[in-house]
């Protein structure tokens, strides 16, 4: 048995000798008194024995307490005063943390560390209920060295997380015969956000590098060709200088698209405060777009439920919400030959809605979650040959994002797709029908 047990043990064999004794006191007091107020005894030799009875009564009471405060010393697993407020203090912790004693064993958690590691109990040792190897390591070389450890380590089941443990071993006194006590606290913080946020920024650059890079290695070649064999061909040269004209503009619209993902990303926080009608930016939008509609021969329809619309927002963002929507249903759905925008207010929802719906191809489903992510297209030469740069609904999305609205995607594969995007409604729009 371990040494903390073995005077945990005597401690409690004390205490309980002491605690009957203390009550024997106290019952012979009360007999003391009793004889005494019945006249069996007199009052002299009754107050003298009930004095030195209450003396000893003190005296064994004292040495319980100071036995009692060695114990929960010894070992903190023991209910008490002690193990009281080592459970206030972790419970108002709002990170993961586990108390265990110098053997291991687990004296205290909070709520969020029951959380993470399930399986976890009071009074068993840790290993039990926490197979992680990096963790058992550190807190063997935290009991050994009496010095911090820090670990990571990865849970894949359910779901991969990223974990950080801290574990910090302390030593304090308690009691009055100046006893030790060890403990280790073990401190789990979730790693996860962060190292998907550096997971996306890698993938971020290494995609726009490889888009910026494609158009430049082609204005490259063209470059040395015109250099080269079609210096002196006119029908060579004028073929040559569409195409790079073409991917210039094409890298253009990319380090524009970029650079406005960074500014609305920058002011993500801060909520517009203009009140704008969305029927005027649709109508601004849908006659921007006539050209195009005319080269597709898509019809583009307009039904508005309201006379007016307006929502809080910034009107040069909103018409870029919806030159990308209503520009992709062109691009990518001409084979339908119409396009249907709805304008909807529910005034209960206090809400305006604008669908953009398509007759088109459609979407695969497996393509639905992730059509909002950088870079992401369904059909990459596709999108190239359309002229896209893979960053459009991303914009829509941090662009409603920031309009305290959002983007909705719904599509059955072969009957089209619907782009819905809400933004809540400007106090004291009505929205009535017409």
């Amino acid at each position: 048995m371990a040494l903390a047990d073995s005077e945990w043990l005597r401690n409690s064999r004390v205490l309980q000798r002491l605690v009957a004794a203390r009550l024997a006191l106290g019952a012979a007091a009360i007999v003391m008194a009793t004889l005494w107020l019945v006249g069996a005894i007199a009052a002299l030799p009754a107050a003298i024995a009930f004095s030195l009875i209450a003396a000893a009564v003190l005296v064994t009471g004292e040495s319980a307490a100071v036995v009692a405060s060695s114990a929960i010393v010894a070992n903190p697993r023991t209910p008490g005063e002690g193990s009281v407020v080592l459970d206030a203090v972790l419970g108002g912790l709002p990170q993961p943390i586990i108390a265990i004693d110098s053997q291991g064993g687990v004296v205290a958690l909070n709520a969020p560390a029951a959380a993470v590691a399930t399986a976890i109990r009071r009074g068993e040792p840790i290993s039990l209920g926490l197979r992680v190897p990096e963790i058992l390591d550190a807190i063997r070389r935290a009991i050994a060295s009496n010095l911090p450890q820090r670990t990571e380590f990865i849970e894949r089941v359910p779901v991969e997380r990223w974990y950080e443990a801290i574990v910090v071993p302390i030593s304090f006194a308690a009691g009055n015969g100046g006893a030790t006590s060890r403990l280790v606290l073990v401190t789990l913080d979730d790693l996860t956000p962060l190292r998907r946020v550096e997971e996306m920024r890698a993938d971020f650059v290494a995609n726009a590098s490889h888009e910026l890079r494609t158009p430049l290695a082609a204005l490259s070649g063209f470059i040395e060709t015109l250099q080269g064999q079609a210096r002196d061909d006119p029908e060579a040269r004028a073929r040559f200088l569409s195409i790079m004209r073409v991917q210039a503009n094409r890298m253009a619209r990319l380090i524009d698209d970029l650079l406005s993902l960074s500014r609305i990303e920058l002011n993500a926080h801060l909520r517009p405060s203009t009140r704008v009608d969305l029927r005027g930016i649709i109508r601004q939008v849908v006659d921007g777009l006539q050209t195009l509609a005319r080269d597709r021969e898509v019809e583009v329809q307009v039904t508005a439920s309201a006379d007016r619309l307006e929502v809080l927002g910034d009107r040069d963002e909103l018409l870029r919400v919806f030159e990308n929507l209503i520009e992709n249903a062109l691009k990518y759905a001409a084979s339908g030959k119409r396009i249907d925008l709805t304008l909807t207010a529910d005034a209960a929802k206090g809400e305006a809605r604008v669908s953009v719906r398509d007759y088109g191809p459609g979407i695969a489903p497996e393509h639905l979650p992730r059509l909002t992510e950088r870079f992401y297209r369904v059909d990459v030469a596709d999108s190239r040959a359309q002229g896209g740069t893979g960053l459009g609904l991303a914009l829509v999305k941090h662009i409603l994002n920031r309009h305290r609205g959002r983007l909705t995607i719904e599509s059955v594969f072969g009957e089209g797709a619907n782009f819905i995007a809400t933004l809540p409604l400007a106090a004291g729009t009505g929205g009535a029908d017409r």
